[in-house]
């Protein structure tokens, strides 16, 4: 999708009956009150009286369109999804360690509680997606029900993310990725902490934008090819703690003449990552594969 204009994400059709399918919604589409957000948003009128400036906020984003907004949702809501973050251990965290990334996800839409699937139902809503359709240009947008790849996303101590770019396609639907929303669930999280999102130029080369993961912070990015970002610097958090987040993808069908090769995430030249410990990196390549699975066992996510 490298090199699609912004404006080909409208599809058309031959057809003139369904032109207005495919194109904007009508005007009103987002009510002015729109139904079933009470207590998920902090303030429901950005869904309409703040749609201009965020719009060109996100499109003027550099390196590459994206968007923070701070106190976008409910405080009491996200107290309440972060009180239902299953515990350590608990069976249904999928645990990512290799020399790319130490993480851990929950990444199944069964196992949310009543405040986490609040959450995703208003992020999934039609008034939701056609907001996210006014900001930032990209129209046809679909949620991930599933939410795979997306729900929460936990990174330990000493834990990272290097620099990459996302996968493009999900998994079981052939869908396009098209937008990353993550709403940070971090209270009182320091700066020495670490655990920043940082957006890095469009050939993986260097920083250019890092975004401190406090609590009820979102931030929302196109997803391309080009657009490399991660979580490099190793997290430095007090023990017991972690740095968490509520991740949702958005997509769409793949539009007519785009050729889309699937692909999993693709990481920045390793030149250019920032390197860890070599000390650590050869304990690591020295130590036996079964003392190393042992030892992962009693490090649940903290």
């Amino acid at each position: 999708m490298n090199g699609l204009k912004r404006e080909n994400y409208v599809r058309e059709t031959n057809d003139p009956v369904d032109q207005t399918t495919f194109r904007k919604p009508l005007a009103g589409a987002i009510s002015p009150r729109p139904k079933g957000i009470d207590g998920v948003l902090s303030n429901p009128s950005r869904l309409t009286d703040g749609i201009k400036p965020l719009s060109s906020e996100y499109r003027s984003g550099k390196p590459y369109p994206h968007l923070v907004i701070d106190n976008l949702f409910s405080e009491d809501l996200l107290n309440r999804v972060v009180l239902e973050m299953p515990p350590a251990g608990d069976p249904n965290w999928v645990r990512h360690d290799d020399e790319h990334i130490r993480q851990f996800n929950l990444r199944s839409a069964l196992v949310l509680g009543d405040a986490g699937s609040q959450l995703v139902a208003f992020m999934h809503s039609a008034n939701f997606l056609y907001f996210l359709s006014e900001v930032t240009g990209i129209w046809e947008l679909l949620p991930d029900p599933y939410l795979q790849g997306g729900g929460y996303h936990l990174i330990p101590r000493g834990g990272k993310l290097d620099v990459h770019v996302d996968r493009n396609v999900a998994y079981s639907t052939g869908l396009v990725r098209r937008l990353s929303l993550l709403v940070y669930l971090n209270r009182d999280w320091k700066h020495d902490y670490g655990g920043q999102l940082e957006l890095w130029s469009k050939d993986g080369k260097r920083r250019e934008v890092s975004i401190e993961p406090t609590f009820n912070r979102t931030a929302v990015f196109e997803i391309t090819d080009e657009n490399y970002h991660g979580v490099p610097a190793v997290v430095r958090c007090p023990a017991g703690r972690s740095r968490n987040c509520f991740v949702v993808y958005y997509h769409t069908a793949a539009l007519p003449g785009e050729a889309v090769i699937p692909h999993t995430s693709i990481y920045a030249p390793s030149r250019y990552r920032q390197r860890g410990s070599r000390v650590l990196q050869l304990m690591k390549d020295l130590t036996p594969p079964l003392a190393l699975r042992v030892f992962r066992r009693m490090h649940p996510p903290e």
